[in-house]
């Protein structure tokens, strides 16, 4: 019998390797192969994942998934999904990191705080400003009492008063009113924009803003197959898109500029705390306080204070992003809901004009009331929850990796460098916890009418998970709920 060549066994045995390396092990060894499989390539195969992701069908198809096999799914060779509150604790309280999927919220070439991947970074960055967003501040802050008041009685009013009598575009309007309050507390209200009056830029910016998402895929998804591509002359991405990213950041680097300027020449003798640049003031004061304290040892040394006036730029662009765009976008569905529910308008009208003050344009001075007393509104928080629980303004996967060298999900050994995330669109529709999930029921946040246990209502807010969790949540939580509070009682007063 002839012997095999000594090339032939050395394809066989590549090939062998192969087989063993990308379908034999993952399928059959790997410890994620007893996790049940969302599709069956997904032991050996990124492509079903991919491909739902790019036809923008993972919030349904994952959600499907986690209801047929339960709270821990694999959706490819090394990454899995997970839909339970224990899930939701381990991964995101800390320990495991962000990865290259976030390095898309990089702005002018650095990092912000959201895409920061490691938790010291993050923690470094999150010191500087996360007091300008804590509830306390929220409540006693005078500069953003002060732009509320400007904002809706100067702006949103008389816009809606002068709308066209068949009726009004409430996405565009409310987008508008959460640039303005947002931008107006990052770098005063003369500083900020004014989307509210100027209309023709407004719709040119949120057309920039918009189009891009079609776009992001590849830079997420397939980063190194995009730089290979581009190096060869393809581009994935197109020119327009560049083009969109960079007029964005000029604009947000000129608002920086401008509201920087103001401090040093006008802040002191400007009588109107309106124009206080909040957030601005504090991540310039945090970066100097860091570099001063701990200079070239800070973990921040080649990033933040480095690149000083960039990285205060790509900091203030990812708040103006996530800032006008979540809120906008609950706003919306909230206005949706109420107009389809007469009543509840009725019922929700006469707890807003019980406030004092009452916020009537009857009233020669209309006044906001305080944070504290709308907080405290059983109706209008129960209406704002419902519809972050139904309408997540970020319902998609969060991913994480996995630390080495192994932990433990759902009761599965899952190793270190595995790519884990939930998604709000599940988690929020969990209907053991949330019964009818579909349904648009305001009364499961009354409880002075639901009926619920103490164990119910506890395990009814520990899945509420709009502002995802951990010490990498929303660090605007707070702000995004005052945001919201004081619009929908004008409006409907």
């Amino acid at each position: 019998m002839a012997f095999l060549s000594v090339p032939l066994l050395a394809v066989l045995s590549v090939c062998c390797l192969a087989v063993y390396r990308f379908f034999i092990y993952p399928t059959f060894i790997s410890p994620l192969s007893k996790i049940p499989n969302a599709h069956w390539t997904a032991p050996f195969s990124p492509l079903w994942i991919l491909w739902t992701r790019y036809s923008s069908r993972e919030n349904r198809v994952l959600h499907a998934a986690h209801l047929k096999l339960g709270p821990i799914v694999r959706v490819a060779p090394n990454e899995i999904s997970i839909n339970d509150v224990a899930g939701l604790r381990t991964v995101y309280a800390g320990g495991f990191e962000k990865g290259e999927w976030y390095s898309i919220f990089d702005n002018y070439g650095v990092p912000c705080m959201f895409s920061e991947w490691h938790s010291r970074t993050h923690s470094a960055r999150k010191r500087m400003i996360s007091n300008t967003y804590s509830k306390s501040n929220i409540h006693n802050s005078a500069a953003l009492a002060a732009q509320a008041q400007a904002i809706l009685y100067g702006r949103l009013l008389p816009a809606v008063d002068s709308a066209d009598v068949k009726g009004i575009d409430v996405h565009d309007l409310w987008f508008a009113t959460t640039m303005d309050g947002m931008t107006a507390y990052q770098f005063g209200l003369k500083n900020g924009s004014n989307f509210l009056q100027d209309v023709a830029y407004r719709r040119h910016w949120l057309d920039l803003y918009q189009g891009r998402k079609g776009s992001t895929f590849f830079t997420q998804e397939l980063p190194q197959f995009l730089k290979y591509c581009k190096k060869i002359g393809i581009k994935l991405v197109p020119k327009w898109v560049d083009d969109a990213n960079q007029e964005l950041e000029d604009w947000t680097q000129m608002l920086c500029d401008n509201a920087m300027a103001y401090m040093k020449s006008s802040a002191a003798t400007d009588k109107d705390v309106a124009n206080d640049p909040v957030v601005l003031n504090a991540l310039i004061s945090g970066i100097g306080k860091e570099k001063k304290m701990k200079g070239e040892e800070s973990v921040l040394a080649s990033t933040a204070l480095k690149y000083e006036r960039l990285s205060i730029a790509s900091e203030m662009i990812d708040h103006v992003a996530a800032g006008h765009e979540t809120s906008g976008i609950t706003l919306t569905y909230l206005s949706w809901q109420l107009s389809r529910d007469i009543p509840l308008q009725d019922k929700l009208r006469a707890e807003l004009l019980g406030l004092k003050p009452n916020m009537l344009m009857s009233n020669s001075q209309p006044q906001i009331p305080s944070s504290k007393d709308l907080d405290a509104l059983p109706l209008l928080h129960a209406v704002l929850m419902e519809t972050l629980r139904l309408h997540a303004p970020i319902p998609g996967n969060e991913p994480r990796i996995t630390p080495y060298p192994s932990c433990t999900l759902g009761g599965y050994t899952v190793p270190g460098g595995v790519r884990v995330g939930a998604q709000a669109h599940s988690v929020h529709r969990n209907s053991e916890v949330y019964p009818d999930p579909e349904t648009f029921d305001y009364t499961r946040w009354l409880d002075d009418e639901n009926g619920y246990s103490e164990e119910q209502r506890k395990e009814r807010d520990r899945w509420f998970w709009a502002f995802s969790s951990g010490g990498r949540m929303c660090v605007g939580s707070n702000f995004a709920m005052h945001g919201e509070n004081p619009l929908l009682p004008q409006k409907l007063s």
